[in-house]
């Protein structure tokens, strides 16, 4: 165990967790919402610091980022546990595992400085925090990204949103982009899906941004629920008016969880919602969890020529030259974006073991 960060006591030996923006009161032998921060005698513990349940070298697309290092391969890494409780989440094996009736803390004891040697002997250009959500194991997060960044490593926060403004300063400058999950426009559907609210998530895209983090924005689409053109015309619009050159993802739902019975998203639906995009005068849209390369490529937003030719999570061809069109000089907004750049096969029975495998549609979370 180690004493978490970003606390306060309150007397009587409560305390209050100041790490995401649930803001739990947890009194003495009790946890938080997340199940891994539990308050002992008055000091508040993080019961993951090193216990890695998920350690896995991706293409960085799979995060999806699309606009850091495109073609890179990005060290993927998680413990159990979750702020939020999505009914459609596709890694509930690993997030939901700390709560309910019989709570557990699994994962193998890994220090932040034998996960920054691991991607650096597999040749990854980064670490990525991702699969459950990152902000509930914030200290290991916090200590491998210092450790990564000295060793010239970019760390990289996949997450849903929830996690407080001090906890993003705190991050800054080791953590150099974000992709949040904007899991729709409507509140009231929002809390029903997940258990967190709307605004948060809006409030939070808008901090990491305004704090210099590249942030990309990823949408699952859940028919049903946040597939209505004027929930996806009202996402659209609400990402230009911070940005046009925010990446938007558009990614299929695959049945899963508590939603295992609910169908999966048709590819129409996701061409419809990167129609709506573009027309909302987002630069950058791309469809994921889909087979093919249906939206995946990118385009010049001024000339229109491509830039990037991917086939799934695959960079074919970059034809960027010093962030920028090699026709129009058009500057493409991102971190790195220049080629050439293709995906290289990783070996699983090289070095590490993967401590698990991701199923075929786990998509980043």
């Amino acid at each position: 165990m180690r004493e978490a960060m970003l606390y306060h006591r309150t007397g009587d030996k409560g305390v209050v967790c100041d790490l995401c923006l649930h803001q739990c009161r947890i009194e003495p032998g009790r946890r938080g919402r997340c199940g891994v921060r539990e308050n002992r005698d008055g000091t508040l513990y993080t019961l993951v610091y090193d216990h890695v349940a998920a350690l896995e070298v991706d293409p960085i697309e799979k995060k999806p980022f699309f606009h850091v290092q495109p073609g890179s391969m990005s060290l993927s890494v998680a413990t159990v546990g979750c702020n939020l409780r999505c009914r459609y989440c596709q890694n509930h094996y690993l997030s939901q595992l700390t709560k309910g009736r019989n709570p557990r803390i699994i994962g193998e004891l890994l220090s932040p400085a034998e996960i920054v040697e691991t991607a650096l002997r597999h040749g990854c250009r980064s670490i990525a925090y991702t699969y459950t959500e990152p902000t509930v194991f914030f200290e290991l997060v916090y200590e491998t990204a210092r450790q990564a960044y000295a060793q010239g490593l970019k760390n990289l926060l996949v997450t849903n949103g929830y996690l407080s403004p001090e906890a993003i300063r705190q991050l800054m400058p080791y953590v150099i982009a974000a992709n949040v999950d904007l899991k729709g426009f409507d509140n009231a559907a929002y809390r029903r899906l997940t258990g967190g609210k709307l605004r948060p998530v809006l409030r939070c895209i808008q901090f990491m941004r305004a704090l210099g983090m590249w942030v990309e924005v990823t949408t699952l689409i859940v028919p049903g629920h946040n597939d209505s053109d004027e929930e996806l015309h009202a996402i659209a619009e609400y990402l230009a008016s911070l940005s046009y050159t925010i990446p938007w993802h558009v990614t299929a739902f695959v049945p899963a969880y508590k939603m295992a019975d609910h169908a999966p998203t048709p590819v129409e639906t996701l061409q419809r919602a990167y129609t709506i995009g573009r027309h909302a005068g987002l630069h950058y849209v791309y469809c994921g969890n889909i087979r093919g390369s249906v939206g995946a490529n990118t385009w010049c937003p001024h000339c229109r020529r491509l830039l990037i030719e991917r086939a799934g999570l695959t960079v074919l061809a970059n034809w960027i030259v010093n962030d920028q069109c090699p026709d129009c000089g058009t500057p493409i907004e991102g971190v790195q974006m220049s080629g050439p750049a293709v995906h290289h096969h990783v070996m699983n029975n090289a070095g590490r073991q993967p401590l698990r495998t991701m199923s075929a549609y786990t998509s980043r979370r």
